[in-house]
């Protein structure tokens, strides 16, 4: 075993954190832990960090226990009658607080807590983050007749070891509810001066988190093998790609002048995008959010199988439902019948679903991502035995703009979205991670004067009035401002909501709402509670308009102004996208710059 770390260090870096909003500083916090940090536990460290005990795509269990769990360790490990800390949790409103404030007392009086009732050994030793982690991990994977009675043990156990601040923050912990404010980009961007003094090894950092999605993985890498571990790494089967974005316009001439000219086009469906990964009889299909969603496609498994020739590949596709009489495309909304827990079968049976495979990422121990896209789908179409409900998805060649708008049109008609139009020349890589004008959308809405709807992530929430007393009524949405790790409000959105929309939104948002505006939320307006971002909408809208009190591209149109949107109104939430994947800042003012464009040529 290597050397340890001790819990005080994490817990003192936490503390810091949680009393700055200055990105910079909590850098140069993480830089000092980082450095302080041995090589052997540095993932661990960062997966508490973003409060997690291993990445999300791995599916194992959450670490989050439920307040009568923890009310129950806390009473246990500080000797205390629950009715003491519920009395005193519904004072201060922070479990982890409690947890702190009777570790004090005990402290004060000269108790030693359940330590010495359990017969510890005096004097206590201090705990490190392996140990911590260790029993955390044995709290989330317990399970089972008695699973209630171990965990609230092992909770009680860290508790009664843990100095008062320690156990404010493990308490947080346990609970799901440690709210830094730190983003992935801020850890990276530690992670680079930490380990080369500077930014310069920023991007090689990010294009190994692109390629294989474990930040603590690629950490553990990087500090135990250095640089060019990280600069040679290539995609590992089992742990899925960051995906490739798009950007999106509605002009076929700007859209294939931004492209080069010629470009590959391709229908874009209404389903689920999948990322497939295959080694030998094992399948495991990753959602665009990299969430195993392995469980919710046996057939397409089965399909795989029979249909992947290599014994070892990633490609991705859209998982599209179809009508099972005529074969035809159904919506996106028919998938959500697959999300079910049992009876996955009768599922199948009643929702089925065809793949339209797009791209192949890797191949038989060969990174594909850095290939140009017509390389990759050459290697697609080599390994893929397609069958009816398996095979690339429709699409064209062109240089043409009458052929692209042919296509599109096509593409409406037979249920589709649109179309993806992707860059075909030399340097027309896979850009996991990121979005470009290497691929862009072009889709249409005839609902309204906004030529397209942009997906928003929810900052905050106002309470409703009149019928919706009671509840929340609007909520307060923000864009993505990729640059600097920031979401920046565009307007506040209060139609389009059915009645069974704002009595979900409630239990949607409780474990969400934060006292204070979140360090990575930029915004004039004052919500009546703000929320970790984390939620994306899908909006439309009549227009974009310049706003004095939104700070969407603020200064980037007129100084002192934002843009806003006017008239939105609620479409369905995106649970397929993480707040990173929601609309950018920089999409917004190429849509506003359009709109104008069009306005003066109307003029």
């Amino acid at each position: 075993m290597g050397e340890e770390l001790n819990l005080k260090i994490l817990v003192e870096a936490f503390r810091k954190l949680e009393l700055i909003t200055s990105r910079t500083q909590m850098t140069m916090i993480l830089v000092d832990l980082f450095r302080n940090t041995p090589p052997d536990v540095i993932d661990k460290v960062i997966y508490l960090i973003q409060g997690k005990l291993w990445p999300d795509w791995k599916g194992l269990p959450e670490l989050g226990v439920g307040e009568k769990f923890l009310i129950k360790a806390i009473a246990k490990a500080t000797h205390s009658r629950e009715s003491e800390v519920e009395n005193l949790y519904k004072r201060l409103g922070d479990l982890g607080k409690v947890a702190e404030e009777l570790k004090r007392r005990a402290a004060s009086a000269g108790g030693v807590g359940l330590a010495k009732f359990l017969g510890v050994t005096q004097p206590k030793k201090e705990l490190t983050v392996e140990k911590v982690y260790e029993t955390l991990t044995r709290v989330a994977l317990a399970t089972g007749e008695g699973s209630r009675d171990v965990k609230i043990n092992l909770i009680a156990g860290l508790i009664a070891d843990a100095d008062p601040l320690e156990a404010r923050y493990l308490v947080r912990l346990i609970e799901g509810r440690l709210r830094l404010g730190v983003g992935d980009a801020t850890v990276m961007d530690a992670l680079a001066i930490a380990y080369a003094g500077n930014q310069a090894l920023r991007p090689v950092i990010e294009r190994a988190y692109n390629i294989r999605a474990d930040l603590g993985g690629i950490a553990k890498l990087l500090a135990e093998k250095g640089v060019d571990a990280l600069k040679n790494i290539k995609p590992e089967v089992g742990i899925p790609i960051r995906p490739m974005l798009a950007e999106r316009l509605n002009d076929p001439y700007e859209i294939l002048s931004k492209v080069g000219g010629k470009a590959l086009v391709e229908y874009k469906y209404d389903g689920e995008r999948g990322q497939i990964h295959k080694k030998g009889d094992t399948v495991i299909i990753f959602s665009r959010r990299l969430e195993n969603i392995t469980h919710q496609y046996p057939d397409v498994v089965e399909m795989v199988r029979e249909r992947v020739k290599s014994s070892e590949a990633i490609i991705e596709g859209e998982i599209v439902a179809i009508d099972p009489e005529t074969g035809e495309m159904r919506p996106f909304q028919e998938l959500m019948h697959r999300k079910r827990k049992h009876d996955i079968h009768e599922a199948v049976r009643e929702y089925p679903v065809a793949v339209y495979l797009f791209d192949a990422l890797y191949n038989e121990g060969e990174d594909l991502t850095l290939k140009p896209i017509l390389e990759r789908r050459k290697v697609l179409a080599n390994i893929i035995d397609e069958g009816e409900r398996f095979r690339i998805a429709q699409h064209i060649v062109t240089d043409d703009v009458d052929e692209l708008e042919k296509f599109f049109l096509k593409a409406i008609e037979d249920g589709a979205e649109g179309v993806m139009v992707k860059a075909i020349h030399g340097n027309a890589i896979y850009q996991a991670g990121s979005r470009g004008w290497l691929w862009i959308k072009y889709k249409r809405d005839y609902k309204s004067e906004m030529t397209d709807t942009v997906d928003l992530v929810v900052v905050g929430a106002f309470a409703g009035k009149g019928k919706r007393a009671g509840r929340y009524g609007t909520l307060l949405l923000a864009a993505y401002d990729p640059d600097r790790d920031k979401f920046v409000t565009i307007c506040k959105v209060g139609t389009g909501f059915t009645d069974a929309d704002l009595e979900e939104m409630t239990n949607m948002f409780k474990d969400y709402i934060i006292p204070h505006k979140h360090p990575r939320v930029e915004s004039i307006m004052k919500p009546d509670v703000w929320l970790v971002p984390n939620f994306v909408a899908e909006i439309i809208g009549a227009e974009l308009t310049l706003s004095p009190i939104h700070t969407c591209c603020r200064d980037a149109v007129r100084k002192g102004v934002g843009i806003s949107i006017r008239f939105p109104r609620f479409i369905r939430w995106r649970t397929d996208k993480g707040p990173e994947e929601a609309t950018t800042t920089k999409e917004i003012l190429e849509m506003y710059k359009r709109q104008l464009k069009k306005l003066e040529e109307k003029a």
